[in-house]
This record gives C-alpha cells, sequence and structure tokens, in this order.
C-alpha cells in the first residue's frame, strides 16, 4: 500500500497513466490501433506503437540535455535550432559526398555535425558561466543564432541527400524496435550511468540549490556549466540527426521548429524542478514518451491544426494537475495527512523558580 501512495506522489507516475489514457482512446477509436504487423516489402515490423518510439527519439535527446540544464537553475532556448544546424550539416556533406551506401559518408557527416554543435553549446557554457549572461537570453541569442547558421549551411533551402546507411537510423529496426529509439535509450543508460555512479549528478545538483555554497564545498561551478550546456547541444544534434534521417531532408525553418517547449514540458512533466537542484532522467524520458503519444493522437483523432495547441495544453494541464498533491485531495476527497504530531511544546522556564541543586552543583 506505501508503494502505491509513494507511485502517486512520483511525477512521472502520471506521465504513464496520461499515455495509457491516450493510447486508450486511440484503441476505443479504432480497436486495431495497437496491431502490429509485418511490411511484405520491407520485411519489418510497422505499427502506431513503433511509430509512437520512432517520433519519441528525438524529443528523448532534446529532454535529456535540458534535463542537466534545468538541474542547474538554467535553461536552454537553442536545442531546436541545434536540431536545425544538425540536420543541415549532416545533409549538406551527404549531398556533397552523394555516395549513397557509404558507411565512412554517415560518419563524417555525424562527425562534423555533432562538432558544430559541441562548439555551438561551449559558446553557450562561455556565456553563461564566465560571462555571466542570464541562460535565458543566452540561449534566445544562440536560438536565432543556430537558425542562421543553418540557413548558411544549406544556402536558405531545404537539402536533402541520399545515403542509406545514413536513413536506416530511423527507418532500420534493433530487435523490431526502430534504431532510433535503441540509440537514444542506450544513450539514456550511458549517461545515467555516468550521472548516478558518480557525484558528477550531486554536483550539477548542488550547482541549482546553491552556487555559492557549492563553491565554498569545493565544486567548480564553471567546468559543469561548460559540459552541461555542451552536453545538451550535443544531444540535440542528434535529435536532430534522428529527425531528418527519417525523411532524409533538412528543412531549415521546420526542423526543430519550437521542440525546445516539447523539451520543457517532458522535462517539467517528468518531475525535474524548474528551480534547479533535482532531475530525474527516467522521468524526462517518459515525458518525452508522453509528449510523442500526444502529438502522434493529435494526428490520429484528425484535430484541426488551429485547435492542437489548445488540445496539447489541455492534456498538459489536467497531468500537471494531477501531479499537485492538493489537487488530487479536493479531487479525489482524500484528507491531508496530518503526519507526525508535532512534540509538545515545554513551557518556558519560570525566572521566579530557583535553579535545581543538579545545577547548582555543575555550575
Amino acid at each position: 500500500m506505501s508503494r502505491v501512495k509513494t507511485a502517486f506522489r512520483t511525477p512521472w507516475f502520471w506521465a504513464l497513466v496520461g499515455i495509457a489514457v491516450l493510447l486508450l482512446i486511440n484503441t476505443i477509436k479504432n480497436p486495431a490501433y495497437l496491431a502490429l504487423s509485418v511490411n511484405p516489402t520491407t520485411g519489418m515490423l510497422t505499427g502506431n506503437v513503433l511509430d509512437i518510439l520512432r517520433v519519441s527519439a528525438p524529443i528523448i535527446m532534446i529532454a535529456l540535455g535540458m534535463t542537466f540544464v534545468i538541474a542547474t537553475e538554467g535553461i536552454d532556448l537553442s536545442v531546436g535550432s541545434m536540431m536545425a544546424v544538425g540536420g543541415a550539416v549532416a545533409m549538406q556533406t551527404l549531398s556533397t559526398i552523394n555516395d549513397p551506401n557509404s558507411v565512412s559518408a554517415m560518419l563524417t557527416a555525424i562527425g562534423l555535425a555533432l562538432a558544430l554543435a559541441i562548439v555551438l553549446g561551449a559558446i553557450n557554457g562561455l556565456l553563461v558561466a564566465v560571462v555571466g549572461l542570464q541562460p535565458f537570453i543566452s540561449t534566445l541569442i544562440m536560438m536565432m543564432a543556430a537558425r542562421g547558421i543553418a540557413r548558411v549551411i544549406t544556402d536558405g533551402q531545404n537539402t536533402n541527400a541520399t545515403n542509406e546507411p545514413f536513413r536506416q537510423l530511423a527507418n532500420g529496426q534493433i530487435l523490431g524496435l526502430p534504431t532510433s529509439f535503441v540509440i537514444a535509450i542506450a544513450i539514456v543508460v550511458i549517461i545515467a550511468f555516468f550521472m548516478r555512479r558518480t557525484a558528477l549528478g550531486l554536483m550539477i545538483e548542488s550547482i541549482g540549490i546553491n552556487p555559492h555554497a557549492s563553491r565554498l564545498a569545493g565544486i567548480r561551478p564553471r567546468p559543469i556549466l561548460f559540459g552541461v550546456y555542451i552536453l545538451s547541444a550535443a544531444l540535440a544534434a542528434v535529435g536532430g540527426l534522428f529527425s531528418v534521417s527519417e525523411v532524409m531532408t533538412v528543412s531549415v525553418s521546420g526542423t526543430g521548429n519550437l521542440m525546445e517547449l516539447d523539451a520543457i514540458l517532458a522535462v517539467v512533466i517528468g518531475g525535474t524542478s524548474l528551480a534547479g537542484g533535482k532531475f530525474s532522467i527516467l522521468g524526462s524520458t517518459i515525458g518525452a514518451l508522453l509528449i510523442a503519444t500526444l502529438n502522434k493522437t493529435v494526428l490520429f483523432l484528425g484535430i484541426p491544426a488551429a485547435a492542437t495547441p489548445a488540445f496539447k495544453a489541455l492534456v498538459i494541464i489536467a497531468l500537471v494537475l494531477l501531479q499537485s498533491e492538493r489537487v488530487r485531495s479536493l479531487v479525489f476527497g482524500r484528507k491531508k495527512s496530518g503526519g507526525t504530531p508535532a512534540a509538545p511544546v515545554k513551557p518556558a522556564a519560570d525566572p521566579s523558580v530557583p535553579v535545581s541543586k543538579e545545577k547548582e552543583v555543575v555550575a
């Protein structure tokens, strides 16, 4: 019973409930919604669930990077533009090499995309950690600059390329699951291992709680902030690679557009505090899955494009309210927990009472 109560108080539990409710709604509309089948042409599994996992891979990447930035009491508004930069570099490189089956061309495109993203992330870290600009302002500037860099790389044109190994990032499968999703989960596991099995995660949280106190404790915030913003940019570039590999085209204005909002929502739904000092990698991953499920549900239900933001806002507001213990108490009629009764307050010493003999002896 205590485990159930603990689950109710866990933010990502309600994200799982939201995913289940959305899938139930889709199944009611079409009982075969969750069915899987084999594509006779490719021999791979197909189905709506696999599509959700494929779409969730880029969101998982940008949400993971955003998690650590927010844990330091910062924000990164440039992740959507970083996706465009990563996709632009990859598509431009592959179109220049023009070798449809070259693995080395794919690795070159990925390497160049990550290298440029790391440089831009380091600039974000420099502006925040050294110059002292507010993270909101610094990353807002980078959001505009990175989108402009993507336009310069592709001459302002949507660029496509042909490279089968790169296309398999999103369209291939490993053990029946989309390759991009498997890679995304592997990256999450590796980063979670380093964050929780070393002191790095605690140092990130300590900077978010009180940077001055963490500095007095011997923690140097600047290298950690540099690393956090570089990691966020690199993961966003990986998300961009996943996104463009699905259609082998980068849209300089559409790739990653407003994805920073999805990343922030996924992080908040997963239980990471916007005030910093606490993060949940599992929660952000589940939050990203919820956002992907919600996006696919909007399309499946045929909700008009004009009403899509309002529908998504209603669902997310309902989830956030369910995460509130006060709201749950009001809705489900539960009494507020009294907790441990307070110890009786000792009466103040009466100055007229003489001091005991023991105290006199001690004195």
